[in-house]
């Protein structure tokens, strides 16, 4: 069978992004820690939430892969995590991608099983 060659290629291709769960517009208190510059825990909020990460407001600037400790303030849920991508809000401050690691404890989104 023989082979036809496009001349024309489309200069940008779009390719669609679908998370694996669905994430779920909550505030929910919670620390995070290990920021490489500044040092020290942060008390934020998240702005939604899934079984397997978070988008958290933070007053610090975080790399991407950077890790973190996120637990909640009540103590109840604490899991090492990395950063997925962190950009910047309208005025001050950033939201971070949340990734979970090894959760431990109870969290308000549970992982289907």
């Amino acid at each position: 069978m023989p082979v036809r060659m496009i001349k024309k290629m489309p200069h940008k291709l779009k390719f669609s992004f679908h998370r694996v769960e669905k994430r779920i517009p909550m505030e929910i208190p919670v620390l995070i820690d290990g920021h490489r510059r500044a040092p020290g825990s942060e008390s934020t909020f998240t702005e939604n939430v899934s079984a397997r990460g978070a988008r958290v407001v933070s007053v610090r600037r975080w790399e991407q892969g950077e890790p973190l400790v996120f637990t909640s303030r009540t103590g109840e849920f604490r899991s090492p995590a990395r950063v997925a991508y962190c950009q910047p809000l309208q005025g001050d401050g950033f939201a971070i991608g949340v990734e979970f690691l090894d959760p431990k404890g109870r969290w308000v989104v549970q992982s289907p099983r």
